[in-house]
């Protein structure tokens, strides 16, 4: 055995210092961090915010594993020669019946490029159907190559299916058979008209003013006109109080905690799709978070000060105005998040304020967050957080133009062919003229947003941390009611419906028709809307999401009377209505007039 002595300090002994000549310089230091971030914040202004390292790595990675694949290789010549022989037998088909045979592929049910007759046409049915064709050959060529992480396959898919929507027959005048009629008809007046449109969108853009029509739809007058006062106010949100509608009232007030990506009147849009004058009109005295729309002076404001000066502020300003009477809790979208982690801190310190909580198109997991997964790396994170460093929040256009990515068929190309080459300008609706009308996400608690939930998926895993300690959703026992909608780009209603996996409460869980806002805003008498609604008991088995939404009846019609129905029945009876508040101003108050 050897017994030599051993000269190594133990484990707990502080390091020596380093001699000064080999200690970093401060100086040097600060500088190479900011030159890095100094760099990287003007890549992202040509770059739309995606990092070309992240793109870089995905590309790599698929491509170095296609090369070493050759049996990958030899599978896609085969469906190239396969495509090619289909799409020759419908031709020939096409050439002796007449036109009197069926197509060789069809679009997507929610791609409707070429849904008009004059796309089932010879010239134009081969152009659509080739590209069909090609991209199905695409997507085949960035899917399913052994070894390729999956994150990395989605970015390259995802980058692939942009790089052809560019390319679609639909885009161009020849082409493209209805803009072909359309100029004829038009005498190419169309394309006059379609440039004063871009150079008016232009120029509206890059002066910061609003697209046209949004004037027609002024905040407290066309839209969030309910009529109500403003009752308390921080340097983060002010707080409404609503107007009863009806001589008597639930005696749990509702508090809605909107998400702080948009303002809070997609809740309050018209009076005919208000979901604020439908809950008064029901008999419910409704709260309202307005949140402050943040400037580089707010950039070190993170989760925990919305948590606090949000959520928590206005369950004391109610509590105040509505004492000895629980609260109806309600957040939309980032804000129903915010609500969760709230409720689950309260329930861990025995806070028993809440009467239920209600999550529409919330997400509480985070690993299937559906294609805003492709901006959510570490590289990426790194080189948006160095975007926001440099502004000290993330401007609304950066967040608008990764949202339309994600629906390029719809919100760009389309649009844009409407616009600039049809030459005609869609009316401005409530909804657009709300979207138009953004706000900003402060750098520190979107950094902490990005990781702590997409990347990291903390809230889940019981790592996330409110008042300096974990919490976990599964000491909620407050019923719960959660909405998710069927075409959900932001929040997939398979995402949100992981609530009932992570709860050990009363569920009941609604799944509606339409995306991610027009979903929410399904008001009473909407012709064409349908959901699907169960409970799930605290001790009932779980039930996976494709089972389901197989099993579950589609209902026709609004869900906004089985949201009133479910909170009138864990309300007491109605009483007269409650004093208002402190009133610190009308509504909507002046932090949503902020732009």
């Amino acid at each position: 055995m050897d017994t030599q002595a051993r000269s190594v300090a133990p484990p707990s002994a502080a390091a020596a210092p380093l001699p000064l000549a080999e200690r970093d310089s401060y100086a040097f230091t600060t500088l190479a961090d900011i030159t890095d971030r100094s760099l990287h914040a003007v890549m992202a202004h040509f770059t739309f915010g995606l990092s070309p390292a992240a793109l870089a790595a995905a590309y790599l990675d698929w491509a170095v594993h296609l090369a070493t694949a050759p049996g990958k290789r030899t599978q896609l010549l085969d469906k190239a020669a396969r495509k090619s022989l289909r799409f020759a037998n419908h031709a020939r088909r096409y050439a002796t019946e007449r036109g009197e045979c069926p197509a060789c592929i069809d679009p997507l049910p929610q791609d409707k490029r070429f849904a008009g007759a004059a796309w089932q046409q010879w010239p134009f049915n081969f152009l659509y159907q080739g590209f069909l064709l090609q991209q199905q050959w695409w997507h085949n060529a960035t899917t399913g190559v052994r070894g390729v992480t999956s994150h990395h396959e989605a970015m390259v898919q995802f980058t692939a299916r942009q790089l052809l929507d560019t390319v679609s027959p639909s885009n161009f005048l020849l082409t493209n058979p209805e803009l072909l009629r359309h100029t004829l008809e038009k005498g190419g007046t169309n394309f006059v008209a379609g440039f004063q449109h871009l150079t008016e969108d232009w120029e509206r853009a890059v002066s910061g003013r609003k697209p046209v029509g949004a004037e027609a739809f002024r905040v407290g007058h066309e839209v969030a006109a309910s009529a109500g006062k403003v009752v308390l106010r921080n340097r983060l949100i002010e707080l409404i109080q609503y107007a009863p509608t009806t001589d008597q009232v639930r005696p749990e007030p509702v508090l809605i905690v909107p998400a702080w990506i948009m303002k809070y009147y997609i809740l309050d849009l018209s009076q005919r799709n208000s979901l604020v004058k439908y809950l008064t009109d029901q008999g419910f005295t409704v709260f309202m978070i307005s949140w402050k729309n943040p400037g580089t002076e707010d950039r070190d404001l993170g989760m925990e000060d919305y948590r606090r000066l949000g959520v928590m502020a206005a369950l004391e300003a109610i509590g105040a105005i509505v004492p000895d009477h629980r609260v109806h809790a309600m957040g939309y979208c980032l804000g129903g998040t915010l609500l969760s982690i709230a409720a689950a801190a309260m329930a861990r310190d025995g806070d028993r304020r809440l009467a239920t909580l209600t999550l529409l198109a919330a997400q509480t997991d985070f690993t299937e967050a559906g294609e805003l997964m492709l901006f959510i790396d570490e590289s990426q994170l790194a080189f948006l957080e160095d975007m926001m460093w440099e502004q000290g929040f993330l401007d609304a256009r950066q967040m608008a133009g990764a949202f339309q990515l994600l629906r390029s068929n719809d919100l760009i190309w389309s649009e844009g062919l409407r616009r600039y080459l049809l030459g005609e300008r869609p009316p401005m609706s409530d909804m657009m003229a709300w979207n138009a009308d953004a706000t900003r996400m402060p750098y520190r608690m979107h950094a902490e947003y990005l990781r702590r939930l997409f990347l990291n998926n903390d809230l889940a895993e019981g790592r996330y941390r409110a008042d300096d300690r974990p919490v976990a959703l599964s000491d909620i026992r407050t019923p719960i009611f959660a909405v998710g909608t069927e075409w959900d780009h932001v929040a997939p209603w398979r995402s949100t419906y992981k609530i009932n996996l992570l709860s050990d409460t009363d569920v009941r869980y609604v799944l509606t028709s339409g995306g991610h806002n027009a979903g929410i805003v399904s008001e009473v008498g909407n012709a064409g809307r349908h959901y699907r609604v169960t409970t799930k008991k605290a001790d009932d088995r779980y039930v996976d999401p494709d089972t389901w939404f197989a099993t579950a009846a589609q209902q026709q019609g609004s869900w906004w009377p089985e949201l009133s129905a479910w909170l009138a029945l864990h309300s007491d009876e109605p009483a007269r209505p409650p004093m208002m508040g402190a009133r610190l101003g009308d509504a909507p108050g002046t932090y949503v007039l902020e732009s």
